[in-house]
């Protein structure tokens, strides 16, 4: 009952007749083998120059050690700046990391993320991956790349289509050449000379328009009982239509290659995503991360705006060879990757590709091997460039096709004909597509071949069918698809928390870069150091 007495703010007051008891030193508190001692010391033989450079003035607690208990949290599964807040004031472990110095508060965690790590991300994360590599833990020979999906934070439903964003363009400036049609009418000026109405039209329109109110001395009229004039009318239009087109061009633009993007995050893009719901295939605004896995640990990592993982190689390879000290001979990769291009610019680049055929799976089997209408079932006569088919005709080179993609790449395809395929017992079964006008009794057999692609593709099969690119590629699902197990599912990141290309990569590498400490620390504990691929497992 004494202690209603003592009720106020500082709790000190009240602690007569006893005394709490803690050690002086909280190091002997924290285990040998904690993971917060080999991070602190991890760090510590990092360089972090481009860090600190973004700093004018340095506080009490020095960037390496907001990078520490940063990385402290995110290897605990806690991403929230408050968080880190409170712990640095209760944990211990924290206190540990900070030396003494007074807790910061949540601002300064955000900030730090924001405006001081994240402009220096990719050179710390490729400090890390060198290190690393000098202490022997990635070997640097094979790295295997993997991408998925990870939500953005941006609303749903805040959705900007650049097709229906295109079409609405259209139409208002169809709007827009006919009010100019009007106006020449109306007042007697000659705007467009020329069927094509352009936007310098337009502005000459509107200051001839408004040049005209001068001369007449008209004054606009607002609210109910007030009549507009025909000239307001117009000038007020063309304002209306101006500022629409003005809309419609800043959106086009912010889409740029893409076919959509977030209102709350215009970096993000709508994608289809694994995790459904509703059921109902609902498109949903993410980034499209890219994991490049060497050893268990992810040296690199790229976040981009595309659906799939086809254009996304090129970029991840050009990337890790700019910023790591070294250069990955091997690519190991699964069928999304595959393409004439990411095979040419490997084999350019002095790279071996391991990457599975997208046809892979579907060769194998009894009805694709028996399909007589694939040009993998004829039989090719090199000598006269030419394929024969089941009935014994030749398919000859009618023409060469170049297409062009949207990276810039061309192809060149070789356009293979039947002369005749009248009187042919098995053209029901060689000759597809139901949605071509001409009737099949007049229609011909047509192969398309990229002889390059083919060429490429047979050497890479080879190659994977071998028992280096087995043992590859069962890594590749081990490590590269275990990194985004752990990711998801371990440390349950589910969702982005900040919102810009350049702060969702800053995140994406601190969590890359915790999952790399919590990996060295468990290999460390577990004698497993210096292993860097899973054996293949001998069969009886």
């Amino acid at each position: 009952m004494q202690l209603l007495n003592k009720l106020q703010k500082d709790y000190t007051q009240n602690s007569d007749g006893y005394q709490l008891k803690l050690p002086l030193n909280i190091e002997a508190i924290i285990p040998e083998d904690d993971s917060v001692r080999l991070l602190s010391q991890f760090v510590e033989g990092m360089d972090l120059t481009d860090l600190y450079s973004t700093y004018e003035r340095i506080n009490s607690v020095s960037p390496r050690t907001l990078l520490k208990i940063v990385l402290y949290s995110y290897m605990n599964n806690d991403y929230s700046s408050r968080s880190m807040e409170l712990n640095c004031k209760r944990d211990i472990n924290f206190m540990y990391l900070l030396e003494g110095e007074k807790a910061p508060d949540h601002a300064t965690f955000a900030r730090f993320r924001s405006i001081h790590f994240a402009p220096c991300a990719k050179r710390i994360l490729a400090e890390m991956s060198n290190f690393l590599y000098q202490l022997g833990e990635v070997s640097s020979e094979a790295i295997f790349i993997d991408g998925t999906k990870i939500e953005a934070c941006a609303n749903k439903y805040t959705f900007v289509w650049k097709k229906a964003v295109t079409k609405n363009q259209a139409k208002l400036l169809l709007k827009i050449a006919d009010l100019i049609a009007e106006c020449e009418e109306l007042y007697d000026i000659k705007i467009v000379y020329g069927n094509a109405v352009k936007m310098k039209h337009v502005k000459r329109l509107r200051k001839k328009l408004y040049a005209l109110k001068e001369q007449e001395g008209l004054v606009f009229v607002h609210g109910i009982g007030k009549r507009k004039s025909p000239l307001q009318k117009s000038i007020e239009k063309l304002e209306e239509y101006l500022a629409k087109l003005k809309e419609y061009t800043q959106k086009v633009h912010i889409c740029g290659f893409r076919n959509s993007y977030s209102k709350t995050d215009h970096d993000a893009t709508f994608m289809r995503m694994k995790e459904d719901a509703m059921g109902n295939g609902q498109l949903k605004p993410a980034f499209n991360l890219q994991h490049g896995v060497d050893s268990e640990y992810i040296t690199w990592l790229t976040i981009g705006p595309q659906p799939t993982d086809t254009t996304t190689l090129i970029p991840f390879l050009k990337e890790a060879e700019e910023y790591l000290d070294f250069k990955y001979k091997k690519i190991v990769a699964d069928a999304g990757y595959e393409s004439e291009e990411n095979y040419l610019f490997m084999e350019q680049n002095g790279q071996i590709s391991f990457i599975k055929p997208s046809n892979y799976e579907i060769s194998k089997t009894r009805r694709y091997k028996n399909d007589i209408s694939r040009v993998e079932n004829m039989e090719y006569i090199e000598k006269d460039d030419c394929y024969v088919c089941k009935f014994g005709r030749r398919l000859k080179v009618s023409e060469i096709k170049h297409s062009k993609s949207k990276t810039g790449y061309v192809s060149e395809k070789t356009v293979y004909q039947c002369i005749d395929c009248k009187g042919c017992p098995y053209r029901l079964g060689c000759i597809k597509g139901n949605n071509c006008k001409t009737p099949l009794e007049e229609r011909t057999k047509k192969l398309y071949v990229a002889k390059l692609f083919q060429k490429q593709r047979k050497e890479d099969l080879e190659r994977i069918l071998t028992e280096e690119g087995c043992m590859l590629r069962m890594n590749r699902s081990i490590q590269a698809e275990g990194s985004f197990g752990e990711l998801k599912q371990d440390m349950q990141f589910r969702r982005y928390l900040s919102r810009g290309k350049q702060n969702v990569t800053a995140e994406s590498i601190l969590l890359a870069m915790a999952h790399n400490i919590n990996k060295l620390h468990n290999k460390i504990q577990n004698e497993k150091t210096e292993r860097h691929l899973f054996s293949l497992k001998q069969s009886a």
